[in-house]
């Protein structure tokens, strides 16, 4: 096993067809160490959004190379896909939960979908974390009944509850305040030293900035700037049961 979870060499990335047809990465090269908080930022339409939904499989690979976890992406078949997927977790802004399930249901599809753990500790699993997140309140309350915070957080737990390799986030904490935004970002932190889990992380949001171990810039679908981050602090994850 290397200490790299995600490697990405001379990628492009085009949409549409024909005279439609725009290039929106170019020439992307880039390495994720496991464990890190690497975050992607610059202006609307720079590409950040297209580049994380590549590394997390949601797109194909149309030239260049993505190794995710030591597997190669380019040229790979759906079945090489959907089983990478299942090693991810995925926070969008969108949040994608289900109207008619509450937010204990909502988080144990996360761990029902990736197959983990055994299904009577499903549940628990779920309730420990969304008690982390603020929520042990609210398990049982459908998403109507949550604020906007609110259901970001039972996204977030969602991503979380299954323990993934990589965790790949569209703006997680644009509907958060500081004080939430700044504890989801310190619990990625978290996993990554205790469990060695890497996310990554799209953000408009500067105040979560001196939490990252990297933050790199794009604009017109180029990298046009990669520094470390500052601020390593010492935190701690308390375990997720299964």
């Amino acid at each position: 096993m290397t200490d790299t979870a995600i490697d990405v060499r001379s990628l492009d990335h085009y949409f549409g067809e024909g005279e439609a047809r725009k290039q929106a990465l170019f020439d992307v090269n880039l390495s994720v160490r496991r464990g890190s908080l690497t975050i992607l930022m610059g202006p609307s339409g720079s590409g950040k959004t297209t580049l994380l939904t590549l590394m997390g499989c949601l797109r194909e690979v149309h030239r260049g190379s993505i190794r995710l976890l030591e597997r190669e992406l380019f040229q790979s078949d759906e079945i090489t896909r959907i089983d990478m997927r299942r090693r991810l977790g995925f926070i969008f802004q969108a949040r994608n939960l289900h109207d008619s399930l509450t937010a204990r249901q909502n988080v144990m599809m996360g761990l029902q979908v990736h197959g983990r753990g055994a299904p009577k500790t499903h549940a628990l699993a779920a309730d420990h974390i969304l008690d982390l997140l603020g929520l042990g309140e609210r398990l049982d309350y459908l998403p109507g009944n949550l604020s906007g915070g609110q259901k970001q957080r039972v996204a977030i737990a969602r991503a979380l509850v299954s323990n993934p390799d990589i965790i790949f986030a569209d703006e997680p904490t644009a509907a958060l305040d500081k004080e939430s935004g700044r504890t989801v970002v310190e619990m990625l932190k978290a996993l990554g030293r205790e469990r060695g889990a890497t996310t990554v992380m799209v953000t408009h949001d500067n105040r979560i900035l001196e939490l990252a171990d990297r933050v790199v810039t794009l604009e017109d679908g180029r990298i046009v700037k990669d520094v470390a981050g500052s601020g390593i602090q010492t935190l701690a994850v308390p375990a997720m049961p299964g």
